[in-house]
């Protein structure tokens, strides 16, 4: 430590470290938005590692940063180091370092802020990382001491190739991957339909009894949404009903969606209209894809799944790399009846365990499957399927492990609804919403660019910030604890415990 070079040593390491870092998360990035590494791992351990990454380059700044106050030859002062233009030191070139300082903090702020922030803010807000990337290339080209070596130009070209090629990368996809607008939605709506867009039956098929698989294609097979395993679309049918479905394809094939639909007596009629209705050709509208149901980075896996409820576990097991370690029970009364069972047992012969009613005495021993070797210490569990197989399951595994998706609300105790005062911070509307209303309708009634589907509290579409208030959570789609730290409500079934809410629309 009494070497009086050492922390020019450590400024002009951390300094190039940060450098690669910040270009490797940018890189990073525009792979995962580009999608050209969906194939080696699963969305969120991408996601961790661009953020990981990104956060690592902050860190090697401020160590920059704070080893120039240290070193004794520059001594730099904290204002120096903080405000542009302060110091006599080439202060144009530290000045543009001091700004990308700046913008990486922005960014990664917005990065842990993600779930608080307008999409289209943090979307836009990211975009700096761009130009932070291109001001450290200046800082450093104008600044750093070993610029003349042929190893410091090696670097530099090096790290300023990967980031232009990465960019012109994302530039091209981006032209490539572009959702076509809609040209015939009223000026008005155009909040609201955002997302719908037209979308056509490729093809139709029985994927088990009383199951129908069906691919849905763009009219001009183009690239649609990036979406991650655990997501729904929305059909909104020529019968009026809007039923979600849950994304049961490979999240790495961006030109079509599969969903698969079982025919039931208990819904609606949606279910009916499209066994009875659809055929290739047809033309539907589609919004989303939502996700409600997230894939968690983990080292391991227990996937239960019941009936159709294979559908979202089934896109979450496709979108595994091949050494990730997971296990898959799949319960049905009859294999006839359970979609994709040959599929998934041809393809895991050792990972999947199918348990057919019809083939067994007595039902699934889940006591027996959570206590044996299938659920490990490190294992998350994924459930979807009947509401008593949730339910079962959920009481045997700690609420830290367990993720359910739902397909019918539960039933929750709601207190006597009274008068609620509302104010719509964005569209500058208030208006009361008396007892008898609800609150999504009210909404709408006042013209409030907002989206409902399921009406039932399952599908998340019209979830919106709140802003003040205390809302009373009747839906069944996070956990009431998780909502209030997002601080969102889902007002197709919620309310108010207080006589006032501020929304953020």
């Amino acid at each position: 430590m009494n070497d009086p070079h050492l922390w020019w040593y450590i400024s002009r390491a951390s300094a190039m470290i940060a450098w690669a870092l910040m270009t490797a998360s940018v890189l990073w990035g525009i792979l995962l938005s580009t999608r050209v590494m969906r194939r080696i791992d699963n969305p969120a351990w991408l996601q961790d590692l661009h953020g990981y990454l990104g956060g690592s380059s902050l860190v090697m700044v401020g160590l920059h940063m704070v080893s120039l106050m240290i070193d004794s030859w520059l001594s730099f002062t904290p204002s120096e180091v903080l405000v542009p233009f302060a110091t006599a030191f080439r202060p144009l070139p530290v000045a543009l370092g001091i700004l990308a300082f700046y913008l990486l903090v922005a960014v990664q702020g917005s990065s842990l802020m993600l779930k608080r922030l307008p999409r289209k803010f943090w979307k836009g807000l990211h975009y700096a990382s761009y130009a932070a990337l291109l001001l450290i290339s200046f800082h450093a080209g104008f600044t750093g001491t070993d610029v003349g070596t042929l190893w410091y130009k090696i670097v530099s070209i090096a790290l300023i190739s990967v980031a232009a090629i990465a960019v012109i990368l994302r530039i091209v996809a981006g032209k490539r991957g572009g959702t076509p607008r809609r040209t015939d939605a009223a000026p008005s709506a155009a909040p609201l339909q955002s997302t719908l867009r037209t979308m056509v039956v490729a093809s139709a098929t029985a994927v088990a009894d009383g199951v129908v698989g069906i691919r849905l294609e763009l009219p001009d097979w183009g690239v649609l949404p990036i979406w991650q395993p655990g997501s729904h679309v929305t059909l909104h049918l020529p019968n009026g009903l809007q039923n979600q479905y849950s994304l049961c394809g490979d999240p790495a094939n961006r030109h079509h969606y599969d969903i698969a639909v079982l025919r039931t007596g208990r819904s609606a009629g949606g279910s009916a209209w499209i066994h009875e209705n659809l055929v290739p050709g047809m033309s539907l509208s589609v919004s989303g894809p939502m996700n409600h149901f997230e894939l968690e980075p983990a080292a391991d896996y227990l996937f239960i799944a019941g009936g159709i409820g294979i559908t979202p576990i089934k896109a979450m097991i496709e979108s595994l790399p091949a050494g990730r370690a997971w296990r898959l029970i799949y319960a049905g009364r009859s294999r006839q009846t359970m979609a994709f069972v040959a599929e998934l047992e041809a393809s895991h012969p050792e990972q999947v365990i199918v348990h057919a009613s019809d083939e067994n005495l007595g039902g699934l021993d889940l006591d027996s499957v959570l206590g044996g070797p299938a659920l490990t210490a490190a294992a998350q569990v994924y459930c979807c399927g009947p509401e008593s197989l949730m339910d079962a399951v959920a009481a045997r595994v700690s609420a830290d492990r367990m993720h359910l998706e739902r397909f019918i609300p539960l039933e929750r105790a709601a207190r006597p609804a009274t008068p609620i005062q509302v104010t719509c911070r964005k569209s500058r509307v208030e208006f009361t919403v008396t007892a008898e209303e609800n609150l999504l309708d009210s909404l709408e009634a006042h013209g409030v660019p907002i989206l409902g589907s399921c009406r039932k509290g399952i599908c998340g579409t019209c979830e919106v910030r709140v802003v003040e208030g205390i809302p009373e959570h009747l839906d069944s789609i996070l956990d009431d604890t998780e909502k209030d730290a997002l601080g969102v409500m889902y007002p197709c079934v919620s309310r108010a415990q207080t006589p006032a809410l501020v929304l953020n629309i």
